[in-house]
């Protein structure tokens, strides 16, 4: 590792990632009653670069099928064409990334899947230090919950507004258009925050906003897992679940930037598809065949009022 490139390492925010990595995983392995597989395997891994990162994964226990918690810190000689689209000016220059990711996929198909993402992009160019934050966080549930939809809002708002409650407003309209599968015309679940390129000029102050949403997100899922993890369910609502999946695929593998960069850039296969369901499926027009998949119509009709923008913080209308 270069000499800048060992300054750069010492930003706060790349040690507040990694701490905030450990610190998540703590938590989730808390919710897992299983005393025999309740620990995430923590792969660690580096390149003669000096990128670094820890893929940290969970499958199989009674709370998560599948969880998983991932960092990174990479450099490159150059930044790449993902990222230069909205950027064509820092084409040539080197960068810096580092962030965390997360994707949570419940057994209890009453409980709902969750994602989160915070990073940061340093580019050094002649004229000095360009940067730039971004990520967020979202809510994917199959049998949603006005209260538990109201408490994610409710969280996702706390943690903007330290820096400017009318973050939130902006944020949560981003969430909205970004997690929408066109092709479906819905949008992948109930949503969130989402901000990229973000930069006021004063990374401390961005810096913070960044960790506030990380730590946030925690506070967002957490009640929620725990309230649904073990309410009682039937077959067939593994099966509406699985189902419910195949978007989640859909959008992942279609139209999320994250998924996109880390295939395209040669970064770890196995890392960068952890977010995906373990298990899903697809199923031609089942909406057809009215007498097989009554229950999965009655489900599909109670989900789609959820599966639109809607306002569910309504006592900070005419604040925001």
């Amino acid at each position: 590792m270069s000499q800048v490139q060992a300054e750069k390492s010492n930003c706060p925010f790349i040690s507040f990632i990694f701490e905030q990595q450990q610190k998540t995983i703590k938590q989730l392995e808390a919710l897992e009653e299983s005393k025999f597989n309740n620990t995430f395997f923590q792969d660690k891994w580096s390149s003669p670069n000096g990128s670094k990162g820890i893929t940290a994964i969970f499958e199989n226990g009674q709370t998560f099928e599948r969880a998983g918690v991932n960092v990174s810190h990479v450099f490159g000689d150059k930044l790449p064409s993902q990222a230069t689209v909205r950027h064509p000016n820092l084409a040539d220059n080197p960068y810096e990334a580092c962030g965390i990711s997360l994707v949570a996929h419940p057994q209890n198909p009453f409980a709902p899947t969750a994602h989160l993402n915070v990073r940061v992009f340093k580019i050094t160019t002649k004229k000095g230090l360009v940067w730039w934050f971004g990520g967020g966080f979202d809510l994917t549930p199959h049998y949603p919950f006005k209260e538990d939809c109201q408490h994610f809002h409710q969280q996702a708002y706390n943690s903007v507004a330290e820096t400017d409650e009318k973050l939130y407003k902006t944020f949560k309209e981003n969430c909205d258009n970004y997690f929408f599968l066109p092709h479906r015309n819905e949008m992948r679940g109930i949503g969130g925050l989402f901000f990229d390129d973000y930069c006021t000029n004063d990374f401390a102050k961005d810096s913070k906003l960044a960790q506030n949403i990380a730590e946030g997100f925690l506070k967002a899922y957490l009640p929620i897992i725990n309230k649904r993890k073990n309410t009682p369910y039937k077959d067939h609502h593994k099966k509406f679940q699985a189902l419910r999946r195949g978007r989640y695929v859909e959008f992942n593998l279609l139209y999320d930037r994250g998924t996109l960069f880390g295939l395209k850039t040669g970064r770890r296969t196995e890392s960068v598809l952890m977010s995906m369901p373990p298990t899903t499926s697809w199923g031609y027009r089942s909406d057809a065949f009215t007498e097989k998949f009554d229950e999965f119509n009655e489900d599909t009709r109670a989900l789609e009022p959820f599966l639109q923008p809607n306002n569910w913080l309504k006592h900070f209308e005419y604040n925001i």
